[in-house]
């Protein structure tokens, strides 16, 4: 009976424990949410289906053309009713093989295109990314200043309960008016709903980095931790302008576009080329047994019938040069703007850093111990407590703001420059 006891108070703690860890959070750092969004994303998968479709259309590109046979059976006579005469006799039978010989490298020439083609399809699946990722890097700030707005309206309702409860004693003792009380008991209000707005805040920025994820696990067993701050230590913006000229894939996919249009401006004078028929028959005609013969033909150009074709692919190297050029602005403004956007919150935030939430801090802990000591009003007191958390949480959406404007500069830049 003892040991069955212990058996069963065994078995209960295992399956607590068991049960603590499926439901305890698995708290993700930025490169694993990164990681996990790469193999799971259904965008990001259907991109890579289209590249490699696209290298399936180079096999075809390179494909040589079938050669043509033919068969002939001719001259039978079956109404030859002399005794002397066969119905087979004059029976002519041809086996002829044609091939078309392509000129001017066409065949060569559509593979390139095809490989240009592919090449583009990859940068615009890295574009694809880098928007994508724009996107999940945005969630997950935005999950980590709810997470930081969280803890400080608890770390707000904490103190003032504390407050609270000074006040409470103090009320008892006759030191503070019953009105005085009801006011501070009404200011809480405000601090449970800004408690209650942080978690539904936070529980939405979850769900909406879940979805990016392609996820389904439960909200409360998802977190993701990471540090939320900002650096004040930037490239110099040449260098990064530099740095998103040689790594945006949309201005790769433009160069690369004029590439394929010149090719297929060659291409199009290839197909303007003639190509021979090429054939090579053996058969038999009486009287003559056996014979063989050789054949070429040529078709004769005297209408050109591509010059539109290649007019298109001239004036297609035109446009795709413009493009190019405009991406390339597009580039440069991206990269200024939120170059000057991460200047502009670093320059806001430093004060804050240096002296606004040391400052915040201190006032409202000497007004909180003067207004204890009947030394400071209770006006005075309530302004210090909503100075304090205006304060901090200005702090939090600037961080935040900075965070979003790293993220921008990233995506303007094609790659990770700012953490």
């Amino acid at each position: 009976m003892r040991w069955s006891v212990r058996f069963a108070c065994g078995g209960l703690f295992l399956t607590a424990i068991s049960a603590g860890s499926v439901f305890a959070q698995s708290s993700l750092t930025w490169q694993e949410v990164r990681d996990k969004f790469e193999a799971a994303n259904p965008s990001l998968r259907a991109g890579q289906i289209g590249i490699d479709e696209s290298r399936a259309q180079e096999i075809t590109a390179y494909l040589r053309p079938n050669p043509g046979l033919g068969l002939t059976v001719d001259q039978i006579d079956p109404f030859n009713g002399g005794p002397s005469h066969s119905t087979f006799g004059t029976v002519l039978s041809v086996a002829a093989v044609s091939y078309l010989h392509e000129r001017q490298h066409k065949r060569e020439l559509r593979q390139e295109s095809a490989r240009d083609a592919t090449t583009i399809a990859t940068s615009g699946q890295a574009d694809l990314e880098r928007n994508l990722i724009f996107s999940l890097r945005t969630a997950f700030v935005e999950t980590l200043q709810e997470k930081a707005v969280l803890d400080l309206a608890k770390e707000n309702l904490k103190y003032y309960d504390r407050v609270l409860e000074v006040n409470r004693d103090r009320y008892q003792a006759g030191g503070i008016a019953q009105v005085d009380l009801d006011r501070l008991e009404l200011q809480r209000v405000q601090y449970e709903s800004d408690l209650q707005t942080a978690e539904v805040n936070l529980r939405t920025a979850k769900i909406q980095l879940l979805a990016l994820l392609n996820d389904r696990s439960p909200v409360e067993q998802f977190d993701v931790t990471g540090p939320f701050d900002f650096t004040a230590q930037i490239a110099p913006l040449d260098m990064i302008r530099q740095s998103a000229l040689d790594t945006r894939p949309d201005l790769k996919a433009a160069l690369q576009s004029i590439e394929k249009a010149k090719a297929d401006h060659r291409l199009a004078i290839a197909n303007g080329s003639t190509d021979p028929i090429l054939g090579f028959d053996v058969g038999r005609n009486p009287p003559i047994d056996e014979y063989i013969g050789f054949s070429v033909n040529i078709p004769l150009r005297i209408f050109d019938r591509n010059q539109g074709e290649k007019l298109r692919t001239q004036l297609d190297i035109d446009r795709n040069e413009k493009l190019a050029e405009a991406a390339r602005a597009q580039a440069f403004s991206d990269v200024d703007s939120a170059y000057a956007t991460v200047q502009s919150t670093v320059i806001l935030l430093q004060p804050y850093k240096d002296r606004y939430l040391q400052q915040a801090s201190r006032v409202r802990d000497t007004i909180s111990f003067s207004y204890d000591s009947g030394a400071a009003s209770l006006l005075d007191f309530l302004n210090a407590q909503a100075d304090y958390r205006s304060v901090q949480l200005n702090y939090l959406n600037l961080i935040a703001s900075y965070l979003e404007a790293a993220s921008q500069l990233n995506l303007a830049v094609g790659r990770e420059v700012l953490q």
